[in-house]
């Protein structure tokens, strides 16, 4: 059929699906209702979308067939929902434990638990399956384990009961934060994207950073920075804005792999960058029970020092490396940004929204509906219907791909929780270690990465705070600290070869070397790497504790970070030798880690600075005398 008779797009069966899915939420947020009617509704509709949007691709088996399946899955999720509607009042009223389970729960049971591992198969791929799997299999053969692994297992009716049936398991905490907070922030990115904002983000570091020493690679920081703390997601960013800055960083002499590098890196960073962060901060809201601004509020000093130290070494690096900064001609050939300067008014409405004390969905919704107000302040941003129906489509499509992974990580939670693994777990952990902080933090953190490779952020993060936390917590350690160190290193865990899927992505986008840019991304991390140690010694660092000592925190920390990226690039006013590198190194870390203020603090961050301004100086007075000279 010609192009020009094609159905549009607006038209298509999943568009129409996800707009009612767009409606069912502002529904449910102006009307709430039992969490086991909103929690089933929201879940179907988010399989129903990624069946649709994500088919079975297949070579081995023909196209009618691929479609046949698809099919039976798109009616398969149906049948669930109407058996949780139906079933409403008396899944509801039943006893845990007491009232009986029958047939027909058992079917829709299994059927929902099929339908979940081969959504997330088609969203984030085998990994996370192989996951699942394991701990539904530990589900029913944990019999067979020795020693602390070892309990007595579920049969199939418990095991159905303690997943499908309670709001716990697929329908407890993950699909909760789906349901109340993921969909509104993934809703608002999505529309602000729609209406410019993304391209406003580029635009606006190019102008601001361009002209200065390696700024190609400064305007991608802080462009990923922007838009990755509105998209939440590494992967998404890294495509969004690497298709732009990472040739921007090739022409100007930047090596492929290292400007795919810098490119995951940054676009990693912004799920640590306030105020939206990434979907696991807003798990985390709901495990400490806290309100998501506070949250972000928490998070906001260690990201302004990751992005800080991260701008630095890429100063250092290009100056290091005589990378050239970007011409006048290029910069100005960036459209004007003032007549678009209204558009960061969404994202300020957002935060406005939050510090009012409104809540974070409801923030959420208020700035999605300000970014289809907010281009018609000024004639030259006008959009038209084009852009809404492409918020409206990539919206649902985006919380779609989200939630389904994160619901099915409920099946983690439900059997590490109800087989007391977690607790095991943490138990055994604090034996291996001793009882030495240092090393339980150590092995939380290898542990982090290893499960990070390879699953999202969210699905490493709730596995790392279900085993890891409490054994961190029964060393002393604040449940927020605690929770914060976790998440750190998963999602860092996004860069760490040998499975990175921010790398990976950045080198699809900058057709580089796949390895290699996972490398020079991994190196560019450790200039956040031993930050998370901080939030357990110094509490300040995120945002606890009176005005003078979160100040004192907040600049110790900002200071700090320099100096290790100082350490990291190599250099300083000149190249610096390997002795001299890893004396300010040593130094860093101490103050890193160290309380703002303690003596171990106070010696590493005098030691560090003042050898780097010793260095400093030294190369200023020797250029000077060749200069002179010459």
């Amino acid at each position: 059929m010609p192009a020009a008779h094609s159905r549009p797009a607006y038209l298509s069966p999943a568009f129409l699906i996800g707009v009612a899915f767009v409606a069912f939420q502002g529904w449910i947020l102006l009307n709430p209702q039992q969490p086991l009617f909103e929690r089933p509704v929201h879940l179907v509709f988010a399989l129903v979308l990624l069946f649709l949007g994500k088919p079975l691709e297949s070579p081995a088996l023909p196209l009618w067939l691929r479609r046949s399946i698809d099919g039976a899955l798109i009616v398969a999720s149906l049948a669930v929902g109407a058996y949780y509607l139906t079933e409403f009042d008396r899944l509801t009223t039943r006893m845990e434990n007491v009232s009986p389970v029958f047939g027909i729960d058992l079917w829709a049971g299994v059927a929902l638990v099929l339908l979940l591992l081969e959504g997330a198969r088609r969203a984030v791929g085998m990994i996370l399956v192989g996951v699942l799997a394991v701990f539904i299999a530990y589900a029913f053969w944990g019999n067979l384990l020795p020693g602390w692994l070892s309990f007595r297992g579920f049969g199939l009716d418990a095991a159905i009961e303690i997943t499908t049936m309670t709001t716990a398991g697929v329908l407890g905490i993950t699909t909760s934060t789906s349901v109340n907070f993921i969909f509104y922030f993934i809703l608002f990115g999505a529309f602000y994207a729609a209406a410019g904002g993304g391209q406003l983000f580029i635009d606006l570091a190019i102008r601001v950073a361009g002209r200065a020493t390696g700024g190609t690679a400064k305007a991608a920081v802080i462009a990923s920075s922007l838009m990755g703390s509105i998209s939440g997601s590494a992967v998404a960013n890294v495509v969004s804005t690497g298709v732009l800055t990472i040739p921007l960083m090739k022409r100007t002499g930047i090596p492929g792999h290292r400007a795919a590098g810098i490119e995951a890196i940054a676009s990693t960073g912004g799920q640590l960058m306030p105020p939206i962060m990434g979907v696991a901060a807003f798990i985390m809201a709901e495990m400490l029970n806290m309100p998501y601004a506070q949250i972000a509020l928490a998070g906001l000093i260690p990201a302004v020092a990751f992005y800080l130290a991260l701008l630095l070494v890429v100063d250092l690096t290009a100056r290091r490396d005589n990378v050239r900064a970007m011409t006048a001609d290029e910069v100005a050939a960036v459209d004007p940004i003032l007549p678009r300067l209204h558009l960061l008014l969404p994202p300020l409405i957002l935060i406005g929204a939050l510090v009012w004390g409104y809540s974070a969905a409801y923030s959420a919704v208020i700035a999605s509906i300000s970014c289809y107000v907010v281009p018609f302040l000024r004639r030259n941003t006008w959009i038209g219907w084009e852009a809404l129906a492409e918020g409206l489509r990539q919206a649902p499509r985006q919380a779609a791909e989200v939630a389904v992974p994160i619901a099915s990580i409920g099946l983690v939670i439900a059997v590490a929780v109800q087989s007391n693994l977690a607790l095991k777990f943490a138990g055994s952990l604090v034996t291996l270690a001793e009882g030495s902080i240092f090393l339980s933090l150590a092995l939380a953190m290898v542990g982090c990465i290893i499960m990070g490779m390879g699953l999202p952020t969210v699905a490493a993060y709730i596995i790392g705070a279900v085993l890891f936390v409490p054994a961190i917590q029964n060393l002393g350690v604040e449940p927020l600290a605690a929770h914060f160190f976790i998440f750190y290193y998963c999602v860092l865990s996004m860069v760490t070869p040998p499975v990175a899927l921010a790398s990976f992505a950045a080198a699809a986008v900058g057709e580089a070397p796949v390895m290699k840019t996972s490398l020079s991304a991994f190196g560019l991390s450790l200039v956040a790497f031993f930050v998370p140690f901080s939030f357990v010694f110094d509490p300040a660092v995120l945002w606890q504790g009176s005005a003078a000592q979160i100040a004192l925190g907040a600049g110790a920390m900002l200071a700090s970070t320099a100096l290790w990226a100082i350490a990291f690039a190599g250099w300083c006013g000149r190249p610096l030798g390997r002795a001299t590198r890893l004396a300010i190194g040593a130094a860093a870390l101490v103050a890193v880690i160290a309380p703002a203020g303690s003596l171990p603090w106070a010696l590493g961050f005098g030691a560090g600075w003042a050898l780097a301004v010793m260095v400093f100086v030294t190369a200023r007075r020797a250029g000077t005398r060749r200069s002179l000279a010459a």
